[in-house]
């Protein structure tokens, strides 16, 4: 059985998010989301390091199929052009939501409480405030993939996968969320983990 310890799955995890996410722009991120939440700057981060990867291996799994595939290169061509990077304080100093919430039905389905939860038992932040940090973070993920795709000028599946999967390193949509819902408790992500519960996680209903 391949094994992944969830040490390498951090340390990977933490690599591309420094590549993803530097300097001030993830200051102004973190502060910004941390006013909006009440949570601590120090919460926000966890939150964040945490989140950006799941919702990116969410996108590549549902890219994986032509229908996903086809949805998510019409929004990015569309509403998720990257344009909101470039006013990124004004975004985080409004309380709009419904996008960010409309982005996570969407890409998690009725999965979404799942991983909230999964995500405020690896980080100790409530999952109330978790909820809070993924609807504002969707945008900003889409707005970066949007920006990535038209710089890499990405027109299909085929280059929308390649793109997430360098975004995550190589590691499939699968392995990142793995990582944060090891089933089992034994500090390794398994065959088991994935195949038991992830083979329906983000399956059709």
């Amino acid at each position: 059985m391949r094994v992944v310890t969830l040490a390498n799955h951090k340390r990977i995890v933490m690599e591309q998010i420094m590549n993803l996410l530097n300097g001030d722009f993830v200051n102004q991120l973190t502060s910004g989301i941390s006013k909006q939440t009440g949570a601590s700057e120090a919460e926000t981060q966890s939150v964040v390091s945490t989140a950006i990867p799941a919702l990116l291996g969410a996108l590549q799994n549902n890219a994986n199929s032509t229908q996903g595939s086809e949805g998510i290169l019409s929004a990015l061509a569309s509403k998720h052009d990257g344009s909101i990077l470039n006013n990124l304080s004004g975004f985080l100093g409004s309380s709009d939501t419904a996008d960010g919430n409309g982005i996570l039905k969407h890409v998690l389905g009725d999965k979404r409480g799942a991983l909230e939860q999964a995500i405020s038992g690896k980080t100790g932040v409530s999952s109330g405030t978790v909820s809070q940090i993924l609807a504002m973070l969707a945008p900003i993920v889409m707005g970066y993939l949007g920006k990535q795709s038209r710089s890499k000028n990405v027109s299909d599946g085929n280059g929308l996968n390649d793109l997430l999967g360098g975004l995550l390193g190589g590691q499939s949509g699968s392995n990142i969320l793995g990582g944060l819902l090891d089933q089992n408790g034994d500090g390794k992500l398994g065959i088991d983990d994935v195949g038991g519960l992830l083979g329906g996680f983000f399956g059709k209903k």
